[in-house]
């Protein structure tokens, strides 16, 4: 078979494998998004260095965002009285975790790692918003957050229907409730992702079919030098949860460690370069830098955690992977895949439309 043939061969039997989970995660990101508002989370947080910190951080994890796309919601939560831990710990779980990326994990991924995921998402938000508050708690100024009333940069920063921070559509029909989120559901949450997602796909099966095993094995194998290469790879990159998944699924296969692989998928989707202009707006630069410093530090924690964790099971998260997706009947997996592909297609028409209609 050609290069090209083995490359689609490989993109194909990710793609089946996982169209049945991501239209699962789709369907409840959009209830959450009739049900759940962000003005409805910016009311729940509060004041405090650790209770407003744990709800951000709580309520981050399942909610489908990206890097660029958390910036205005948390944005929106500063405005309204959100101290700078609280912002941080949302800024930090929100895109390193999602309903989606939690649901594609368990397709792709083994089911310690798909658990392992959003936990490390949690605590490592939760430590970065608590640090963040003792920080502005020693300068005195926990408790007088500044309204952020002008972001310029996030219109550069965030382009998609991701960026929404609106509040919900809650309607008095519950069925239109549902109806609305599932409509926002295939058409911006997955028009928002869909492109990143194939990307994502090509990326892993570009790997699995180029890349020796021994090579992987050598640089990522395991231990904290193959951890602080991936930071190098990650935080610098823009990927969303959901595309980082498969990319973390080929490289389990190639001979990565899972704890390796927890760092890509911690660091990569929480930070990228075009955004750190807006972090600075949001937490300042002394904020921007521990941020950062955060994510790296708990990542590299979280994955030598992780790593010690499979060592002392004795098991192989390589040969656990899939596992959950074989007790599927080809037919149902077969169908999802070409539902996603209708909804790829719609969203792809919906953006070529628009691009004509700006340039006409």
């Amino acid at each position: 078979m050609t290069f090209a043939g083995d490359v689609a061969l490989a993109a194909w039997n990710l793609l089946e494998q996982s169209s049945l989970y991501i239209l699962m995660g789709l369907a409840v990101g959009g209830l959450l998004k009739v049900f759940l508002s962000p003005d409805y989370v910016a009311a729940h947080l509060g004041k405090g260095k650790f209770a407003s910190v744990f709800k951000a951080a709580l309520l981050g994890v399942p909610i489908p965002l990206c890097s660029c796309g958390v910036l205005p919601a948390a944005a929106q939560l500063k405005k309204q009285g959100a101290n700078n831990g609280a912002t941080t710990a949302f800024l930090i779980s929100t895109p390193e975790s999602g309903i989606d990326s939690i649901a594609i994990s368990w397709a792709l991924l083994d089911p310690i790692l798909t658990i392992a995921r959003p936990v490390a998402a949690f605590l490592s938000a939760f430590t970065a918003g608590v640090m963040e508050n003792m920080r502005s708690y020693r300068e005195g100024a926990l408790d007088a957050p500044k309204p952020l009333l002008v972001l310029p940069a996030l219109a550069m920063a965030c382009q998609g229907a991701c960026c929404s921070t609106g509040p919900g559509t809650m309607s008095r029909n519950s069925w239109k409730t549902i109806k609305d989120g599932m409509r926002y559901a295939v058409t911006d949450i997955w028009g928002d992702l869909a492109g990143w997602f194939f990307v994502g796909i090509v990326v892993a099966a570009c790997i699995t079919v180029l890349v020796p095993d021994d090579l992987i094995t050598r640089l990522l194998g395991g231990g904290i030098g193959s951890m602080l290469l991936m930071l190098l790879v990650g935080i610098p990159m823009y990927i969303c949860a959901t595309a980082s998944t498969p990319i973390a699924a080929a490289l389990i296969l190639k001979g990565v460690s899972p704890g390796t692989a927890l760092v890509f998928l911690l660091a990569g989707p929480a930070t990228n370069i075009t955004s750190l202009s807006v972090l600075i707006k949001i937490l300042g630069k002394k904020g921007t830098l521990l941020y950062l410093a955060n994510i790296s530090v708990l990542s590299v924690l979280c994955g030598l955690a992780l790593d010690g964790l499979y060592f002392s099971l004795g098991i192989s998260a390589a040969a656990k992977m899939g596992s959950v997706t074989e007790a599927l009947p080809q037919w149902l997996m077969l169908a999802a895949t070409g539902f996603l592909l209708l909804l790829t297609v719609r969203s792809l028409y919906r953006w070529l439309s628009r691009t004509r209609s700006v340039h006409a």
